[in-house]
């Protein structure tokens, strides 16, 4: 639930000069539109809390923990699955991710300046869907095959499978995976990196177009006015003043407060979302028959997921 906090009102005092613009009507539609779902390459992007979803999750712990029987770790036989479907292992002594990172999880960043008065740009929702939980090193390198400098490949006598029993038990239900690309120096695997990588390059073909452009330099002349210098929203949104530190400071919500109203005075999120609408709908039209086999291929996943739950049960 969004709550006002008092410091709301020092924003609208020290950011009169980006006007907001006023029409719950504006607000709803960009708040409408800044979010994964507004976006067409959200629909081959499979929901994380989705029925689906969670039937492959507890297939692969299904078959991980057989697995993981196999290869000598005996007390797995007492594992019940039901409690990990929702959980992705995390190696010990490793530290997760920082959860006072700047960032949202919506696309172009914040549009509500009430809520930027009360959390700056650390807006990022945690995901239920994907729970951390924490193994010793041995498990955790015979679950997912991931090795540090001087673990075994072998346990038990057994050979650890590639990518752990989780990645053995992923190829089983999904089938052999698509080849690794690299996008920007990252490494992008498994079985949606199609729909990744066309993202990624959609909004790097959108933000060089010019109607793109014109919104970024009006948004940037709003908050220039009272002192912000910026020449995009991501550039604010990823200063680096905003990391490091347990809760956002004054600083940060102010100027995240200025971002979101500017954008609202300025159509922002509505210009911008048109274009990106626009580049993912010509990259998929690109590339619509891989995406069509990458949605069977996922069809088909579900399917052996619910044989293998249901024998399972």
């Amino acid at each position: 639930m969004r709550k006002v906090l008092p410091f709301a009102l020092t924003g609208l005092f020290a950011l009169s000069a980006c006007q907001f613009a006023g029409h719950d009507g504006l607000a709803e539609k960009a708040r409408s539109l800044n979010t994964m779902a507004a976006l067409p390459l959200h629909a081959y992007i499979p929901d994380p809390a989705s029925d689906g979803v969670r039937t492959v999750d507890r297939a692969q712990w299904i078959l991980g923990k057989q697995c993981m029987v196999r290869l000598g770790f005996t007390g797995f036989a007492m594992f019940d699955t039901k409690t990990v479907e929702s959980t992705y292992p995390v190696r010990q002594g490793t530290l997760t991710e920082d959860d006072d990172m700047p960032g949202d999880n919506s696309p172009y960043g914040v549009d509500d300046p009430d809520l930027a008065a009360d959390h700056g740009y650390h807006n990022r929702e945690p995901d239920a869907s994907g729970r951390p939980q924490v193994w010793p090193a041995d498990q955790y390198t015979a679950l997912t095959g991931s090795f540090e400098s001087g673990d075994s490949h072998v346990t038990h006598g057994h050979r650890i499978p590639e990518g752990g029993c989780l990645g053995q038990a992923t190829r089983k239900i999904y089938g052999p995976p698509p080849e690794a690309t690299k996008v920007d120096g990252v490494k992008l695997s498994g079985y949606y990196s199609l729909a990744l990588e066309l993202w990624h390059t959609s909004r790097e073909t959108a933000s060089k177009d010019p109607a793109w452009k014109k919104a970024d330099r009006a948004w940037s002349a709003r908050m220039k006015k009272k002192g912000f210098h910026y020449p995009d929203p991501d550039k604010a949104s990823y200063d680096s003043d905003w990391f490091g530190h347990d809760k956002p400071s004054d600083k940060e919500k102010t100027t995240a407060s200025a971002d979101a109203r500017c954008k609202l005075d300025t159509g922002y999120v509505p210009a911008v979302h048109a274009v990106e609408v626009r580049a993912q709908k010509a990259a998929i039209a690109r590339n619509k028959e891989k995406l069509q086999a990458m949605r069977a291929a996922d069809e088909r996943a579900m399917r052996n997921a619910r044989t293998i739950v249901g024998h399972a049960s």
